[in-house]
């Protein structure tokens, strides 16, 4: 772990980990013949379940909040507030700041709660991937993503309303996407499973050719939900049991 900034904000990096074998696996977590690892209501680690107010319209990011047991509203930020480029940013760097973006686009509209904003890419070879802008766009990605490692970095805002300042940190995870064929990208775009997704992929679902080797499943989703869990356990009292 290690601290940077973005805009002259802090927030703290969080370096992937080794992902356990079967045996290994946290008592928080549970996986999937798809290969995905579900959070077992991770609210239950609060007494007093915390009200989330989610400024996101993504219904991936919905999904992970509900299977983990949040109760949550959904605040959608503004179009503008994904938009600026800093010179010289880092992907943790522009993830960061695009969180506390939304974070900061939602809160004039939330008098009180606990605000949570999420920005996701992928990286490889130095180029920031987000969300692809078409079809050819899309190609253009999962080619320069075929046959290589890359990383996923989701920067995090947790903000407390009204009183606290915001908390923002950056999970990783590292990846490998398996040297992919004309026709199986061309099946694969014509599917249209691409929109919408950092890095044209998806890998909640369910696909063969992309595997983990470091790091959360759920940061790779699109919300790192066991960051999420410590960053709320710094301003919400837990019941003392890890995650």
């Amino acid at each position: 772990m290690n601290e940077a900034k973005s805009c002259d904000r802090e927030f703290t990096v969080v370096e992937p980990t080794r992902v356990p074998t079967a045996g290994q696996a946290s008592s928080a977590t549970h996986s999937t013949r798809s290969g995905r690892t579900f959070l077992v209501k991770l609210a239950d680690l609060f007494p007093t379940k915390p009200k989330l107010v989610l400024a996101s319209g993504s219904p991936r990011r919905r999904m992970l909040l509900a299977e983990a047991g949040f109760e949550f509203d959904v605040v959608t930020p503004a179009e503008g507030a994904e938009c600026g480029v800093c010179s010289g940013e880092t992907p943790p760097e522009h993830v960061a700041r695009l969180a506390w973006q939304k974070a900061a686009d939602v809160a004039p509209r939330v008098e009180r709660g606990l605000l949570v904003a999420c920005d996701t890419v992928a990286e490889c070879l130095g180029q920031i991937l987000g969300k692809p802008r078409d079809e050819a766009h899309a190609r253009a990605m999962l080619q320069t993503l075929s046959g290589r490692e890359h990383r996923v970095y989701s920067g995090l805002c947790v903000w407390q309303l009204p009183a606290r300042e915001p908390l923002v940190e950056v999970d990783c995870t590292v990846l490998r996407m398996d040297p992919l064929g004309d026709r199986q990208l061309d099946e694969y775009l014509a599917s249209g499973e691409w929109e919408g997704k950092a890095g044209a992929f998806g890998f909640q679902d369910g696909l063969d050719w992309v595997h983990i080797v470091e790091g959360s499943e759920s940061n790779v989703v699109g919300l790192p939900m066991e960051r999420l869990a410590r960053m709320l356990a710094k301003v919400v009292p837990t019941s003392g049991t890890g995650c």
